[in-house]
């Protein structure tokens, strides 16, 4: 009867094996679920759309021969079109791709326009009058020059920054956390002269 309970008592090597690697893969898990990538992916996503929008905006310059242009201010962007027979700038209606957008909840732009950082709030009495001034902050020529710009998205309280922003060549170049800083110059920035 001593030896059937001497058998009996403890666990094999197999069981506690078994047991740690069980323990092993429910702490890999816990690992990746809340310690993994914390990319912001709002502002990944906001950055490469307001390129990618940019781009479509030069395109559609070249092949229509007319000057379009981006509003900014501080909750949201949109395109402008240069209409010549009214000479004034108007909203890009014709284009859904170009519609008005709005910045996520929390996230943050700032513009620097030729070296200078610009000023992105609505004038309330603007807005309460009705008065609507639709001239664009970054011009996209006809040409498909684009004026020197530099549009950084951060959330509030700081953190990574997405960069979408022009080079000497007016190329379109973006820049998303994480990412290294490309050889070269780039364009006039505040910090930059």
């Amino acid at each position: 009867m001593r030896a059937a309970r001497a058998q009996s008592s403890g666990f094999t090597l197999i069981e506690l094996m078994v047991v740690v690697f069980i323990i092993g893969l429910i702490a890999s898990a816990a690992v990746i679920t809340f310690g993994g990538d914390r990319r912001d992916t709002e502002l990944d996503k906001e950055g490469e759309r307001i390129h990618a929008l940019l781009d479509y905006a030069r395109e559609q310059a070249e092949l229509q021969t007319r000057d379009y242009g981006m509003r900014i201010n501080d909750h949201a962007y949109s395109f402008v079109v240069f209409d010549v027979m009214r000479n004034e700038w108007r909203t890009a209606n014709e284009d859904d791709s170009l519609r008005e957008r709005e910045f996520p909840e929390g996230m943050v732009p700032t513009v620097v326009l030729e070296g200078r950082p610009i000023v992105l709030s609505v004038k309330k009495d603007d807005k309460k009058k009705g008065v609507e001034d639709f001239k664009p902050q970054i011009m996209v020529f006809a040409n498909g020059d684009l004026s020197s710009f530099e549009i950084t998205l951060q959330r509030e309280g700081g953190g990574a920054k997405a960069r979408v922003y022009t080079d000497e060549q007016t190329n379109i170049l973006m820049m998303l956390p994480g990412d290294t800083e490309p050889q070269g110059k780039r364009a006039r920035t505040a910090t930059r002269r």
